[in-house]
């Protein structure tokens, strides 16, 4: 199948990109991973259409202590090889298939907001935020949102019409902190019946904090705060209480409640592991 007939609009710089945002309806064009499948099959059918990928302003990659800073036009495959975020990177791993990976952008996935997806369980799980910023009176300017308000259903996130996704903020873990990530999909590269990432904090009086954050079992990432349980068992019995999947024809919602305990057990057990590893080390 081919797209519907649109406009299309390729700006360089930021704030052409937001000028023509403010002035048209249209989509965004970045990885294109998710949108051109959705244009092909008229599952999207934007009058206009923004690429946003000459755009040099939105290529870098930020890494610091209190977390890393990831533009718009980052790849997936990108981000995975820079290594700067140990949950991050390993999200990325099971993120579909390098071919995608190589085109697919971080933020582009935040904004898709599947909530089957990999980034925005790790988004929530770390109290991450995105930046949105919109042309407003001849300036930019610019918002941050943070995780528990950006994924607001399933397929959609708080960006408003008129306005970009830029950039995409992961906050370092805690020291002496491990972090997993466990799913499991019906093949390789599919997106996940189920998936938890986790993260536990090790002091010298054992487990001083621990969230797990789940993927396919709600609306959005479900999130949950174990604070300092160190019983994974009952602590994986918490998480698959909190989670309320709907079946399909890939999976009940029986299977996937049970599911989503036993890989929250496995989670926060390897997260745990590593913390320990880290506090030792």
């Amino acid at each position: 199948m081919k797209p519907p007939p649109f406009e299309y609009h390729a700006p360089r710089e930021l704030g052409e990109a937001l000028r023509v945002l403010a002035e048209v309806r249209g989509k965004v064009l970045a990885g294109g991973q998710s949108l051109i499948p959705m244009l092909n099959m008229r599952l999207a059918a934007p009058e206009h259409l923004v690429d946003i990928n000459r755009v040099a302003s939105l290529s870098a990659l930020e890494a610091g202590e209190r977390g890393v800073r990831v533009g718009a036009l980052v790849r997936h495959a990108e981000a995975e090889r820079a290594g700067v975020h140990p949950l991050v990177t390993r999200a990325l791993k099971l993120v579909a298939h390098p071919v995608i990976r190589n085109r697919g952008t971080v933020v582009g996935s935040l904004v898709h907001a599947d909530p089957a997806a990999e980034l925005p369980a790790v988004l929530a799980l770390l109290g991450g935020h995105v930046r949105v910023a919109r042309w407003d009176g001849g300036r930019i300017t610019e918002r941050d949102v943070s995780a528990p308000d950006f994924f607001t259903g399933p397929m959609e996130s708080a960006v408003e019409p008129g306005e970009l996704a830029v950039s995409a903020f992961f906050p370092a873990p805690a020291p002496g902190s491990g972090t997993a990530f466990e799913e499991v999909s019906r093949r390789h590269g599919d997106y996940a019946l189920a998936g938890v990432c986790a993260v536990v904090t090790v002091d010298d009086e054992g487990v001083s904090a621990a969230r797990v954050a789940c993927a396919g079992v709600g609306p959005v990432p479900l999130v949950v705060d174990l604070g300092g349980e160190d019983d994974w068992a009952a602590a994986a019995a918490r998480v698959r209480d909190a989670a309320e999947p709907e079946g399909d024809i890939h999976a009940t919602a029986a299977y996937r409640r049970h599911l989503v305990g036993v890989l929250a057990e496995r989670a926060l057990r390897n997260a745990a592991r590593e913390g320990a590893a880290a506090r030792g080390a």
